[in-house]
């Protein structure tokens, strides 16, 4: 018989429940669902990849990659790439001042989850009555009805992202609930609390790195990168 390889494991904190899990990094089999995600250049089968890539390398078997909000999973992602690649991607940005192109070295390890400040999850709509909102999470990427859902695509996640409404002391868990149901409810609520909840879901926390330099013109300036595709290219 061929000989069993062993790997190392690394502990990552999750940023949202700050529960620490460990990890092995990516092998080839992993390498390889990247690959064929990117030549497919569909933006689901690159998030449902990264999902299945972070899920495979949990040494937890009860580890469920589902439960993650999408910006606990892309940090992971990042992290664990860190780990099994290299810690220190290049990138290139042109300045639209002076047109130069230039090139910089991110260290991922630096990457940060900023959450952002006096962003309420308790919708209140009355004095006893509101709407407890949760982050949305990595199992979105494999609802297609979502992923289709085209201009109603913000209205769809609110769905998604309602947790529990109470009336005082009585709770009520909305997954127990058809979608038509909450649909009615969401319908049904005042502009003020559902400019309330659109605030909650365009402030979600997000992952951060600024770039700073000065640009020939002397002009000093920062480049802030938020996304998976500022760090890697991903098509």
């Amino acid at each position: 018989m061929l000989p069993k390889i062993s790997f190392p494991t690394f502990t990552i904190e999750i940023p949202s429940t700050k529960k620490k899990e460990m990890f092995r990094p990516f092998l080839v089999k992993e390498e390889k669902i990247l690959l064929m995600a990117k030549l497919s250049e569909k933006d689901e089968d690159i998030l449902t990849a990264i999902k299945q890539i972070v899920n495979n390398c949990a040494i937890d078997e009860t580890f469920d990659v589902d439960n993650l909000s999408i910006f606990d999973l892309e940090y992971l992602f990042i992290k664990i790439r860190a780990a099994s690649v290299e810690d220190i991607v290049k990138v290139s940005y042109k300045d639209n001042e002076d047109n130069k192109i230039y090139d910089f070295e991110v260290n991922l390890n630096n990457i940060k989850i900023i959450f952002p400040d006096k962003i309420e999850n308790n919708i209140k709509i009355g004095d006893d009555t509101g709407i407890i909102m949760k982050y949305p999470n990595a199992s979105i990427y494999d609802d297609k009805e979502f992923l289709n859902s085209g201009n109603d695509a913000l209205f769809n996640l609110i769905i998604k992202c309602i947790d529990k409404i109470y009336d005082g002391e009585e709770m009520y868990d909305v997954k127990s609930y058809k979608k038509e149901d909450v649909e009615n409810f969401l319908e049904s609520l005042d502009v003020k609390t559902f400019e309330k909840i659109k605030n909650f879901m365009t402030n979600q926390p997000k992952m951060s790195y600024d770039i700073k330099y000065t640009n020939a013109n002397g002009k000093e300036r920062t480049i802030n990168l938020s996304s998976l595709s500022d760090f890697f290219t991903l098509r």
